[in-house]
């Protein structure tokens, strides 16, 4: 499982790009009812603090949704052949690392496809956002994140099929936390932070490097699965 976290990781901070594309707007949303900090507080320590919580709450979301995933799986595994639902299991997480593998390359995006599966599940739970305006509390910001977590996004539902193979909810769940912990660099940068981050994570032969570790994790799953049929 440890590969599993280091490339959930991976696809997070990689990722970077489209987070901030995505996610870049609402943030800014949230981050323009930030209220004045008082007197005695660090204006800067004090945006930081509402940025945290709210990434905090996305971040929860995340995990949450891991540990629903890996959970779900592993019941699953308990009413039907465990044998053979692992084995689909892990190949379809290898086929998955190697798609995100190419989508931080930049060969492929065909994974933002897959934002089209949550819209249902979205429309349902955003007004649950709008009753938290204003969003002038630190635990605000972390019920506001903990809605935003649940935004439809390919990285997030793609690297959410790993939790799926884990088929525990542990597992499952520092997946997705360790992908979550992977997108704070990205969402959390301002300014010229932001552009140099950017620009960094758009470099060819970073994203190229990092593209093949993830479709090389992908590869050894495969070659692992194949392994089992024998």
């Amino acid at each position: 499982m440890d590969y599993s976290l280091s490339g959930a990781f991976l696809v997070g901070l990689m990722g970077g790009v489209h987070c901030f594309g995505m996610c870049g707007g609402l943030l800014g949303a949230f981050s323009s009812q930030i209220p004045a900090p008082p007197r005695h507080e660090n204006p800067l320590a004090h945006r930081l603090g509402f940025l945290l919580s709210y990434n905090s709450g996305r971040i929860a979301s995340y995990t949450l949704a891991g540990a629903i995933a890996g959970g779900a799986s592993g019941g699953l595994s308990l009413l039907f052949d465990a044998g053979h639902l692992t084995l689909f299991l892990r190949f379809l997480a290898g086929l998955m690392m190697i798609l995100l593998g190419l989508y931080v390359a930049k060969i492929w995006s065909g994974v933002v496809f897959i934002e089209t599966l949550g819209k249902g599940l979205w429309r349902v739970i955003q007004p649950f956002g709008k009753r938290l305006l204003p969003i002038d509390t630190r635990a605000k910001a972390v019920l506001a994140g903990s809605v935003w977590g649940w935004l439809p996004c390919g990285l997030v539902y793609s690297t959410l099929t790993w939790s799926v193979a884990s088929a525990n909810p542990l597992d499952g769940a520092l997946i997705m936390l360790f992908f979550g912990l992977g997108t704070l660099p990205a969402l959390l940068s301002v300014g010229v932070a932001a552009k140099s981050l950017m620009g960094w994570l758009q470099r060819r032969a970073v994203r190229w490097l990092s593209g093949a570790l993830l479709i090389a994790f992908g590869i050894q799953t495969l070659y692992i699965g194949v392994a089992q049929l024998g």
